[in-house]
């Protein structure tokens, strides 16, 4: 895959996204958009890639969010189809099969922190900054933040971030359930290897069901929620993973999982 915006790569099972805007600090502009989900699509479609990080290149940011510059003057009618790229993005990101990571270095912000939401695990250096601050510029996250926060935080969280629109730390975030570790600047790429390669060793079949079911069979009812969630169980055993995780255990060996 050969990209302007965006640099993609696989290694031991991983596919790599990572931002390569690091001038604008990783600011996502409409070209970057397409290309984030073309990579996305495609990384969904190998059957070499078990798990998706993104990332940010260069030291300084994840992901400022939007390009301001194009949005300065932008009219309504450039927004409706603009802000629906945003959507399809991140819907893409958080319905993909496969386990995605995002691996904040410094600041996430806007749609850095919106893209963080729709991901499975967030792993972020101690001194990168999260923040929805839009606010501040007379509009708000449009691509999705007020109804995954609402959901995954509940309403007063919501609120406080995106009304306030204030930066928070790398330690809050973990302690809001933002992210999910946050480890030293040197060891960030070390540690989001060791989640990621960890994660490509599991059943993929069974990650993905996992990742479904968290995602669709929460929502509404609990009891359709927990239909769901049997169907999907019941599924996993006409898999030849199953029958070769469980052969496994009783042979006290590690599983050779095959995605099928």
């Amino acid at each position: 895959m050969s990209f302007e915006t965006i640099i993609t790569d696989t290694r031991s099972g991983v596919g790599y996204l990572i931002f390569n805007r690091p001038n604008k600090l990783n600011a996502i502009n409409e070209k970057c958009l397409d290309e984030s989900y073309q990579a996305i699509k495609e990384f969904d479609n190998s059957k070499e890639v078990r798990v998706i990080v993104i990332k940010g290149s260069g030291e300084r940011a994840f992901s400022a969010g939007a390009d301001i510059s194009e949005l300065a003057d932008a009219s309504s009618d450039f927004i409706e189809p603009y802000n629906r790229k945003w959507l399809k993005f991140f819907n893409a990101v958080e319905s993909s099969p496969k386990p995605v990571i995002a691996s904040v270095n410094g600041w996430a912000t806007g749609g850095g922190t919106e893209l963080t939401v729709c991901c499975d695990f967030v792993i972020c250096s101690n001194d990168s900054r999260f923040g929805l601050t839009e606010i501040n510029i007379g509009v708000f996250p449009g691509a999705g933040a007020a109804v995954r926060l609402t959901r995954h935080m509940g309403r007063l969280k919501a609120k406080e971030i995106l009304m306030l629109g204030e930066f928070i730390s790398s330690k809050k975030a973990v302690e809001l359930g933002l992210a999910n570790f946050s480890v030293s600047n040197e060891d960030l790429d070390k540690e989001t290897k060791k989640l990621s390669e960890s994660l490509a060793k599991k059943a993929p079949l069974a990650l993905a069901a996992i990742k479904r079911t968290i995602n669709e069979g929460s929502e509404g009812d609990i009891n359709m929620g927990l239909e769901y969630e049997l169907a999907e169980f019941i599924k996993l055993f006409s898999t030849e993973d199953q029958k070769e995780g469980m052969k496994a255990f009783l042979e006290k060996r590690q599983p050779n999982f095959k995605g099928v």
